[in-house]
């Protein structure tokens, strides 16, 4: 978010695309039967409009350089796939958290663990997340799965939160009390327009959906973390580097 590259996309493609698809190509030549790649919601896009989730075979929008060198990732692979035989299966996930998890959701667990009042109280929008331990959970279930060939998965924990709903969530699992104010979202966001931090308040206050009923339905996967227990193991692994 904070790039400082003069070409933005030429630097994501070296990875995002031309890396990942000499080490499919390399895998291929292997002999390995299945490639699965680890892409980014953001192949589908920035947000989504309340209660109208993204599904894994809705048609891509990727809007920024790291969106759309994973989505030109993605088509590479799909044409090594066809001209090798090697089977391609994309994993698409929102944010993800757990032990050690770094970026804003590390700055939430900072601010809650302070006591820090937060202007964040009133904010009702809905966004999806994915625990570290749900989407290692897909990735091995889609190894050998038959249904998984070629397919394309988004995937989350099964459960939407509002950054208010979400930060007292964090809360409970740091055993803190919240300091959330009730400040208006249009309030909010006037504010980041004010300092230019336009981007900040969208994912503040955006949505950004995600439907798995896929995985359901081809896989019988569901994710066997609780959003809970998930926030109590991110919350516990930051508990502890703060006292050594």
């Amino acid at each position: 978010m904070n790039e400082t590259a003069i070409d933005v996309l030429a630097e994501y493609r070296k990875v995002n695309v031309e890396g990942t698809l000499r080490l499919a190509r390399s895998a291929a030549e292997s002999g390995v039967t299945r490639f699965i790649f680890i892409s980014s919601v953001k192949v589908n896009g920035e947000s989504t409009v309340l209660g109208e989730p993204f599904k894994a075979d809705d048609p891509v929008h990727p809007t920024d350089p790291y969106g759309l060198s994973k989505y030109e990732a993605e088509e590479a692979l799909k044409g090594l796939g066809q001209e090798t035989g090697m089977e391609i299966v994309i994993v698409r996930p929102p944010l993800v958290y757990g032990p050690g998890v770094k970026a804003n959701f590390q700055s939430m667990l900072s601010w809650l663990n302070k006591g820090i009042p937060l202007p964040l109280g009133a904010i009702h929008n809905q966004r999806s997340l994915v625990s570290i331990g749900n989407l290692v959970d897909l990735v091995v279930t889609c190894i050998d799965h038959p249904q998984a060939a070629n397919q394309t998965f988004l995937v989350s924990d099964g459960e939407d939160l509002s950054t208010t709903q979400l930060l007292r969530r964090l809360a409970t699992a740091l055993d803190k009390q919240t300091w959330l104010l009730p400040l208006p979202m249009w309030l909010l966001k006037f504010t980041a327009l004010m300092f230019n931090r336009q981007s900040v308040a969208e994912r503040i206050c955006g949505s950004l959906q995600v439907d798995i009923s896929k995985n359901r339905m081809l896989l019988g996967w569901t994710p066997p973390i609780s959003m809970d227990k998930a926030m109590r193991q991110a919350a516990g692994h930051f508990l502890e580097k703060q006292t050594k």
